[in-house]
């Protein structure tokens, strides 16, 4: 992604987003943009309009931590984007390389004891991903919960094509329209922190070439941190539930999050998660029977 492109549309959609009201600033005369002037951030934010309008096309390259602060107080940027810019600035200087994450295979699989620390996990969906959004790994209620992204073909499965490709997401989500946004401020978050991320860019582009919802969020330039909350969904057996989540960066595994979900105790959504691992436990023995007991002989073909 082009650093000097993703710099001037993320300043330009921030201004766009505060009002002079909401900034402190009187309003005089027709205003023929949404938002700040580029004359009223610069004033906030202590620079003059040459200054801040070079930063704003997208020439970071050397500019101190201080004015960076300066400009994401003026434009009453969050923590989440705050961090975004700090990124882009660290993209600008050439030193993106100390920001990117240790290189894995395509085809990444969990070790052994990681699998392990998974399934501990026994009363709880806990899953791992990474900011691509690829469903990597589970325990044996996170794959139950999460059962309608193996309908994917793509291996791993992915949050973001199952949200925007799959309708079953529409089912899946209750307030579809949230988990959407959340799920490309997150993507847009890990692409201004790795930019040179290969198969991040071809997601992107996948999902811009073949969803409308994704492109026009795209656009917006929204990022967020992804840590902790409450979500709901409803599932296909056990319908709705309402899961709070923590999720951990693993310390071994730069770049992967485990998250973890728990219901309130003796809830309804607690008693739907219990059903859910009974659920779970007979589809395994199933499939185990499936492929571990011999044919009907009846089903057999004559011999001659």
């Amino acid at each position: 992604m082009d650093n000097r492109t993703e710099v001037r549309e993320f300043l330009t959609s921030r201004r766009a987003k505060i009002t002079p009201e909401q900034a402190g600033v009187p309003v005089a005369g027709l205003r023929r943009v949404p938002g700040l002037r580029r004359s009223e951030v610069a004033t906030l934010a202590g620079m003059s309009v040459e200054y801040y309008a070079k930063l704003e096309r997208g020439s970071l390259g050397g500019v101190s931590a201080s004015v960076l602060d300066a400009i994401a107080r003026a434009l009453q940027l969050d923590d989440a984007e705050r961090a975004h810019l700090l990124h882009l600035a660290h993209t600008a200087d050439g030193s993106s390389a100390i920001l990117r994450p240790r290189r894995r295979p395509k085809q990444w699989t969990a070790r052994q004891s990681l699998q392990w620390t998974l399934d501990a996990i026994t009363t709880a969906p806990a899953i791992l991903g990474n900011d691509r959004l690829d469903f990597l790994a589970a325990n044996h209620l996170g794959r139950a919960m999460y059962s309608d992204l193996y309908n994917d073909a793509a291996t791993p499965p992915n949050f973001a094509r199952f949200t925007f490709l799959d309708s079953a997401a529409h089912r899946f989500y209750p307030d579809w329209e949230l988990a959407a946004d959340m799920s490309v401020a997150n993507l847009r978050t890990a692409a201004g922190r790795n930019p040179q991320d290969k198969g991040l860019h071809d997601l992107v582009g996948e999902l811009s070439t073949r969803s409308d919802d994704f492109r026009r969020r795209w656009g917006s330039h929204n990022v967020r941190t992804h840590g902790t909350g409450v979500k709901h969904f409803h599932h296909h057996i056990v319908g709705d539930l309402t899961l709070a989540y923590e999720s951990l960066d693993l310390r071994a595994e730069p770049g992967l999050t485990m998250t973890i979900y728990a219901a309130e105790p003796d809830s309804p959504t607690a008693h739907a998660l219990a059903l859910l691992a009974s659920w779970a436990a007979t589809q395994q023995v199933t499939l185990v029977q499936a492929q571990t007991e011999p044919p009907d002989r009846d089903s057999l073909p004559m011999s001659s």
